[in-house]
């Protein structure tokens, strides 16, 4: 015994060199005392208290550990203790001598060893809006006795018994932490608990507060996060989180600069860190956190590798030549000892229950109970014989269709009965044997939603099964349709229910009997059963097997007649249907049977029917040992002497051993005596595997084995010399089967024998085993027709053996070892893990302290070409966020020290919320699936991607491209042609073009409202359609002079100032800028009168950065730019002059002024990019007019010709479609506002239908709108006339990749008003060349290519066919328009490329804007973006560079010209895309993925921050379902993308920015991101 503390002690703090020897008496104190703490007499407490006292002189207090875990060698409500044993009594036990080292709860010790041994490290929190935070209700809290994890789960937990007092005050008290001795250190600042618990309720305001630990500062090993500074600031202080309750607009505010605990920065220090982090941010300390444990990576870091080709290789984990290898001789099969021959033995089971039936009717064959325990109704054998037989006669001969019977001799029957109900199970099961039919019991289904229903519903259909026996009570509690009948649950086939309660049956006549036939090989039962990947599977067995099977288990356990065998299992199917049902007819048994309903209850009511019932045999599951065991101290005068057989039907979880042990030592004292312990390993289609024979046969001692986790990680053997952390205890399972032969076959591939230290899958062979998966013949014939093979490749026998799913090997003495199960087998990097040895770990963690009744869930998803660990738990009630999250660290710790091996995903879900399987514990193929669909709801996530994921492909280390040596010869570099392309010829077009005579715009309009002054050139709509106002060319000649004077007599100002022109979108907007023509530069401002908090600082922006001198208006605007609203936003004094134009002098100019040249600038162009950047160009006079001309003649625009413009006419190409190109051309224009689409959403496709308009502009915005505001309205139109047959070219007005998807369902949703397919089509412009690309009403039809989107990373272009794997779908972006030259270049050496090449699109125009206008200096950065040279080739052109990556590509189809056509694609903005791993993405294709992960993703954005990537999601759902996008983000872009995503954020819809263009702003939202001004749902940080 002392020497088993000891090592306890050893265990817990590894770094205590000295080895102190115990006293002899101190010893014999312990021993005592655990003995009284197993016998009860003792509490936990008390036993720790006086444990630490006798220990306190031999332990070193060891700084950084926390004192109660190196006093305690178990954690509060560990499991049973095994009691210490004086030498006396140890005498007495020979039989039970156990080797110290056997002990079934040297798991948790290790566990708590490997505990110890990190000191924490600190990691970032998830931050949680407080709503998220509200549990679903738990079943009234019941107290934490009564449950199940895994199926087998009890046995995986290893709790003592928690006091209920305890419990109680717990509950009462409403304390948010268990009493635990570490609860009151585990606040920051130390805060006492009720404090704490106190103000953590009355303030909803403080959410995540920290965990208190220190972090180790190692010299930091190579830095994953690349280039960071290492001087990260690690004085962590114990963080408060930021205020939750401020609204939105007040973020910004000095609440927030103290809000994270840190001090705000002093004036003048700058308020980042070397890295780049601002302090003062709660979510940027954080993000520093995250990167702090990233840095200190525990996996070894990828070997660097040169790659040349764009073919991703991942990373295939290499063997490691140091793994344990199997190194025993080839195995040879184990045999089963002979059959018995039993001359009175009856020919079938059937003929078994006759004779019983008729000879001894009187015999009590099934007793059931209530949920109370006392015994409801014995059924006798002349009972079952009667019963069986009128149910038989019923069925056979008064159930019919047409006088047909319904019923054929072969035909499949659910039985569907309760568990409380075994009496009219078997009456069924046997009635339907009687007449040939084939039972195929099932679970009862309550809901439509049950757990697994569907599948079930799928073994019926294919079982073909059209009737269902239940009982009446049962047939009430099913759901009902509004006929009155059962409702057919989801995926069953329909179904007639038959009630067989004795009123319902007919008596048979007298000269009646049924057929007792001999036992064939027709099929006697289905037993169904889930596989791991959640299919349900029909085993049929067959009327001989079923009777081999009752002989062996006879002759196994010694069954005699008359015994009495107390079963506790489910009856209806495995070991509980072949002892309680069929195997106890055989031996005229009398089986008390204890449904799990009364286990609930009181789970000591097996033991006590024991002791009352003087039972031979009990059929239990570990957990059912380990639930008595929670209750034991309530019944001291229970005895189970009379037991010769405990058969422990999971016996082949390697856990049920605990379960063993610590009920022996509890119930040694009460009669129980060791040997009588049996487990058994069983399977569904083997059926009995092995069983260890009861005492009285004279067989080999059982067997224990303690084998090391990393040997059986790959598959071999090795029993462990020493106790290390990572083992595993085993007990045998006993002797195969009689007449049965048993061999263990390699778990993958070819069934090769394995060697005798090599782990396998047990086969066996028999005539005792199912003999198919019913309707299934291909996996019956890899399952139950096997053929072992020698290494030389020789067939074992000529006989067929049936693999078992279970997982072990034949250790000494011909026992059976099991050490998993194939369903819980995860391979990770090429090595196995078994999920029951996960749960094990995790329970010993904080087994009754943090899990809700020990329920946890471990299944593997496969995630880049690997399985991925899933753990999955049921937090208790009253855990807090802080629990949850240390508990959540310590499991990831616990399970890396243990198995060797990360947690990808760790989810905790609110207390009974996991679905439930029919007798207790987790249906884990269900939990996998509604993980993987996103619909599991957990309340905590934590993933660990950059731990687990190590075959990413290599990171990509650049070479250089083709450099300024190349030889460039004719049109050709490096041997392909260079991909360059231009515009018809403006010079060699010929047409009567009056306008081409004008250098200027305002003289054009002069010239038009002289030579055409009636003729209409705008008109405006308004929201309900009508016309609200129009402008000839006259009328806009009128208004422009107008202006012009008003600006020279109010404005006073000098030729060439610049004018900021702030107006709705209308005609007044057109007029005062033909009006600035006259010698002032106009810059267009976009208002929004409805949003002015938001817009205006953008507004002042832009007229300070512009330089404006005045600001024009209408009267409404200039009041609200003056207003106290406004005041909030920006300082209202500092506006410029403010001039209105709605009344203005109606006097005729005397002179009005003409610029000098026309190079001379027209006017300012600003937008904001999506990047954040504020730019404004310089368009010149010259550049207008020619920009006018080319589009002019690209869309063949004549004064005949209307067109519509729905877009924003305030920068880019829309300002030139709304303001300029009417005047120049002289066509009307249709002018609709977006804004007006907010009320009538058809508005536009209204005024294009009602005006017959043939080409058309509008912007994704705005399609986005009609495809979603439109969808279910197309029959509507239609009725009220709307027609977009008219409609040659409807053009996206975009400066982006063109967004296919939505084109694509926009044409198709409006296919049906006559929309052609190819009229839509998309243009290109940037701030160079506001107008590169456009269709125009001439040319081919744009060509849609299909790209690998891993060569793009690369920047490479590879053309894959449409439909493979990793392919983008990428439109041409519309024809180069006259005049444009076009060329590809490559982004570093600046030579040009060849065809098919990506590099960013470099233009010559003459409608290149002339530069960039910002006040910033910066005009050196930006000077070689409009004029820049090609470094060889053609040095001569001057080109303006667009800052897009894209490529050109030689067509098969002609242009205009006869020539080939040259197809233009843009892939994405330079200053967008993300450089990770030495690859270059592009942020849409990241978001298009993570879009398709789930319903409720509404719209993503990505941007990266210190080389992590963030994934912002709109969650379009309750906010319950935020935690479920976390791994399914992770999951898609892993899978697709080989990236790992460092933080989730999800919030609500709305949030990301989009400017009027309908692009996202993805810099806005990184700044709001970082300054936490996005009230997000919840943050995650992967580890």
């Amino acid at each position: 015994m002392a020497e088993r503390c000891f090592a306890s002690f050893l265990l817990m703090e590894p770094t205590v060199a000295t080895v102190m020897t115990l006293p002899a008496e101190v010893r014999e104190k312990l021993a005592e005392l655990e003995l009284e703490l197993s016998e009860g007499d003792i509490t936990q407490k008390g036993y720790e208290k006086k444990r630490a006292k006798l220990l306190a002189p031999y332990i070193p207090q060891i700084q950084g550990v926390d004192p109660s875990l190196q006093i305690e060698n178990r954690i509060h409500g560990s499991s049973q203790p095994a009691p210490a044993v004086s030498k006396q009594q140890q005498k007495s036990r020979a039989s039970n001598s156990r080797d110290e080292r056997f002990r079934s709860d040297v798991h948790t010790e290790a566990v708590q060893a490997a505990l110890a041994k990190y000191k924490e490290r600190k990691m970032p929190m998830p931050s949680k809006r407080r709503s998220v935070l509200v549990q679903s209700s738990v079943e009234a809290c019941t107290p934490p006795d009564t449950s199940s994890a895994s199926e087998d789960e009890g046995s995986l937990r290893r709790p003592g018994p928690p006091s209920v007092e305890r419990w109680f005050n717990r509950v009462i008290q409403g304390s948010s932490t268990s009493s635990s001795a570490s609860s009151t250190s585990s606040h920051p600042g130390g805060w006492p608990l009720g404090q704490a618990s106190a103000a953590a309720t009355a303030a909803t305001v403080l959410a995540d507060l920290m965990a208190q630990s220190q972090i180790d500062n190692h010299s930091a090993p190579p830095d994953v996060t690349t280039g960071l500074s290492q001087r990260a600031m690690h004085t962590e202080r114990p963080q408060l989180a930021s205020v939750r309750g401020v609204p939105r607009g007040l973020h910004n505010t000095t609440i927030l600069e103290t809000a994270d605990g840190f001090p705000p920065p002093i004036e003048g220090t700058s308020s980042l860190l070397q890295d780049g982090v601002p302090v003062n941010s709660r979510v940027s300390s954080k993000i520093q956190q995250l990167l702090n444990t990233l840095k200190r990576p525990k996996r070894p870091p990828l070997r660097e590798f040169f790659l040349d080709d764009f073919e991703e290789l991942l990373d295939v984990q290499q063997p490691d030549p140091n793994q344990p290898k199997p190194e025993g001789p080839a195995m040879s099969p184990l045999a089963g000892e002979p059959p018995g021959v039993v001359t009175n033995w009856p020919p079938s089971l059937l003929a078994a229950m006759q004779r019983w039936g008729t000879t001894q009717p009187k015999t009590p064959c099934l007793s059931a109970l209530d949920n109370s325990g006392k015994p409801v109704y014995t059924l006798t054998y002349g009972k079952l014989w009667s019963r069986s037989v009128k149910l038989a006669y019923t069925l056979l001969n008064k159930l019919s269709t047409k006088n047909e019977p319904l019923l054929r001799p072969g035909d499949r029957v659910a039985l569907v009965f309760p568990n409380s109900d075994p009496v009219m199970f078997m009456v069924a099961f046997y009635g339907c044997l009687l007449v040939e039919l084939v039972p195929v019991p099932i679970e009862v289904p309550l809901t439509r939603k049950d757990a697994g229903s569907q599948q079930i519903g799928f073994l019926l259909g294919s079982c073909g099964v059209t009737l269902a026996l239940t009982t009446d009570a049962c047939q009430k509690g099913l759901p009902k349709a509004q006929t009155g009948e059962v409702v057919t649950f989801k995926g069953w086939p329909r179904l007639l229910w038959f009630v067989i309660d004795g009123k319902h049956l007919t008596k048979p006549p007298k000269d009646w009997h049924p057929l007792v036939r001999d036992a064939s090989n027709d099929i006697a039962y289905i037993e169904y059963k889930t596989s791991k990947e959640d299919s349900t599977m029909g085993i049929a067995v067959s009327h001989a097997a079923m009777l081999a099977h009752c002989h062996a288990l006879t002759q196994a356990c010694g069954y005699a007649e008359a015994e009495t065998i107390t079963n506790v299992l489910d009856f209806k199917r495995d070991a509980g249907l072949w002892h309680g049902v069929l195997t106890s007819v055989m031996n005229r048994m009398h089986v008390i049977s204890i449904p799990y309903s009364l286990m609930k209850v009181n789970p000591l009511s097996w033991i006590q029917k024991v002791h009352s019932y003087k039972a031979r045999v009990a059929v239990v599951k570990s957990r059912d040992m380990h639930w008595s065991l929670l209750s034991q101290r309530d019944q001291r005068d229970v005895n189970l002497s009379s037991l010769r057989m405990l058969i422990v039907a999971d016996g082949a979880n390697p856990w049920s051993i605990s379960s063993c042990d610590a009920f022996l030592n509890v119930f040694q004292a009460r009669g129980l005596r060791p040997e009588v312990i049996c487990p058994c390993a069983s399977s569904s289609e083997a059926l009995t595997v092995a069983i260890r024979r009861p005492p009285e046969m004279d067989v080999p001692p059982p067997g224990k084995a303690v084998l090391s986790m990393t040997g059986l990680s790959h598959s071999v053997i090795r029993v462990d010399s020493e106790e290390k952390l990572s083992v595993l205890t085993v007990q045998d399972v006993g002797q195969v089967m009689p007449g049965a032969l048993v061999c263990v076959v390699r778990m993958e591939g070819t069934p090769y024998l394995c060697k005798t230290d090599e782990v396998g899958e047990i086969c066996v062979g028999s005539n005792t085993t199912g003999i198919a998966y019913y309707g299934l013949p291909g996996i019956t014939k890899n399952v139950f027709e096997t053929i072992p093979l020698t290494a030389a490749g020789v067939p074992l026998t000529d006989r067929h053996f049936t693999r078992t799913g279970l997982l072990g090997f034949v250790g000494p003495d011909k026992l059976v070892f099991v050490v998993g199960k194939m369903d819980g087998l995860m391979v990770v990097s090429g090595r196995r893990h078994n999920a029951d040895d996960i749960v094990a770990t995790a329970l010993a963690v904080e087994p009754m302290k943090f899990v809700y009744r020990g329920r946890i869930a471990v299944f593997s998803l496969t995630v880049l070409h690997d399985e991925r660990v899933v753990v999955v738990a049921e937090q208790r009630p009253d855990a807090s966020e802080e629990d949850s999250f240390q508990w959540m660290s310590r499991i990831l710790q616990a399970i890396d020290s243990i198995h060797q091996v990360g947690v990808y995903c760790l989810a905790l879900v609110p207390a009974n919320t996991l679905p439930k399987a029919p007798l207790g514990g987790i249906h884990i193929s269900e939990t996998k699936q509604r993980f993987l669909e996103g619909d599991l709801h957990p309340c905590n996530v934590l993933m660990c991607p950059h731990t687990c994921v190590t075959n990413l492909p290599k990171p990509r280390q650049k070479q250089p491209e083709v450099g300024p040596a190349s030889v460039v010869v004719g049109n050709l570099v490096a041997g392909k042609r260079i991909a360059q392309a231009c515009g018809r010829d403006v010079a060699a077009l010929e047409d009567n073009d009056q306008a081409r005579k004008f250098l200027y715009m305002q003289d054009v309009l002069q010239w038009r409202a002289q030579s055409t002054p009636d003729h209409p050139l705008f008109l405006l709509l308004n929201a309900k359609g009508t016309v609200a106002s129009t402008a000839t060319c006259l009328q806009l000649h009128k208004r422009a002079e107008r202006v012009a004077l008003g600006l020279m007599e109010k404005g006073r100002l000098n030729a060439g100032d610049h004018v900021a022109l702030v107006y709705p979108p209308g005609v007044d907007l057109i007029a005062t800028f033909y009006g600035c023509l006259y010698g002032l530069c106009a810059v267009t401002v976009r208002p929004h009168p409805q949003n002015l908090a938001t817009t205006l600082p953008t507004v002042r922006m832009i007229v300070e950065v512009s330089k404006s001198v005045c600001i024009l208006t209408t009267q409404a605007i200039m009041k609200l730019l003056k207003s106290k609203e406004a005041s909030a936003a920006v300082d209202v004094k500092s506006w410029p002059i403010i001039l209105d134009t709605d009344d203005l002098p109606r006097k005729k100019p005397l002179q009005m002024y003409k610029p000098p040249t026309p190079e001379m600038l027209a006017y300012l162009d600003f937008s904001v990019s999506t990047t954040g950047i504020l730019a404004g160009v310089k368009m010149s006079h010259a550049a207008t007019s020619a920009l006018c001309r080319s589009i002019k003649l690209q869309c063949e625009l004549y004064p005949s010709r209307q067109i519509a413009i729905c877009l924003d006419p305030y920068c880019g190409l829309g300002f030139a479609l709304w303001c300029l190109c009417s005047v120049y051309s002289g066509h009307q224009s249709i002018l609709v506002p977006p804004l007006e689409l907010e009320s009538n959403v058809s508005l536009w496709l209204s005024a294009v239908s009602q005006f017959k308009v043939r080409v058309t502009f509008c912007s994704y915005s705005v399609m986005e709108m009609c495809t979603k505001g439109l969808g279910t309205q197309t029959d509507a139109l239609r009725v009220k006339g709307v027609n977009l047959s008219c409609v040659r070219t409807c053009m996206v007005v975009a400066e982006e990749r063109p967004r296919i998807a939505l084109t694509q369902s926009f044409s198709k949703l409006f296919k049906d008003l006559g929309l052609s397919a190819r009229a839509v089509s998309t243009t290109f412009g940037c701030r160079v060349n506001v107008a590169v690309c456009l269709q125009g009403t001439a040319g081919p039809d744009p060509t849609t290519v299909y790209l690998d989107m891993r060569a793009l990373r690369h920047d490479r272009v590879r053309l894959v066919e449409r439909g493979s794997p990793h392919s983008l779908p990428l439109m041409e972006s519309g024809k180069i328009l006259p005049g444009v030259r076009v060329i590809i270049a490559n982004t570093e050496t600046k030579g040009p490329l060849g065809d098919s090449h990506l590099g960013e699109i470099w233009v010559s125009s003459p409608h290149n804007a002339t530069g960039y206008y910002t006040v910033y200096g910066e005009e050196a950065l930006h000077a070689d973006h409009f004029s820049t040279k090609l470094s060889f080739g053609d040095t001569a052109t001057v080109w303006a560079r667009s800052g897009y990556l894209g490529f050109l590509r030689r067509t098969d189809l002609t242009d205009a010209n006869g020539e080939r056509h040259d197809a233009l694609y843009v892939v994405g903005s330079l200053n967008e895309t993300l450089e990770l791993r030495g690859m270059r993405y592009h942020p849409i294709d990241i978001e298009t993925s993570v879009i398709r992960a789930h319903k409720s993703i509404a719209e993503c954005a990505v941007f990266t921050w210190t080389n992590l990537l963030v994934v912002v999601v709109e969650l379009d759902g309750s906010e319950q379902e935020a935690l479920d996008l976390v791994p399914l983000v992770t999951n898609v872009v892993l899978e697709e993308h080989y990236l790992i995503v460092g933080v989730v954020v999800v919030v609500d819809p709305g949030v990301i920015p989009i400017n009027s263009r309908g692009e996202k702003q993805r810099m806005h939202l990184r700044d709001g991101f970082l300054a936490d001004q996005l009230d997000p749902i919840y943050v995650a940080y992967n580890m």
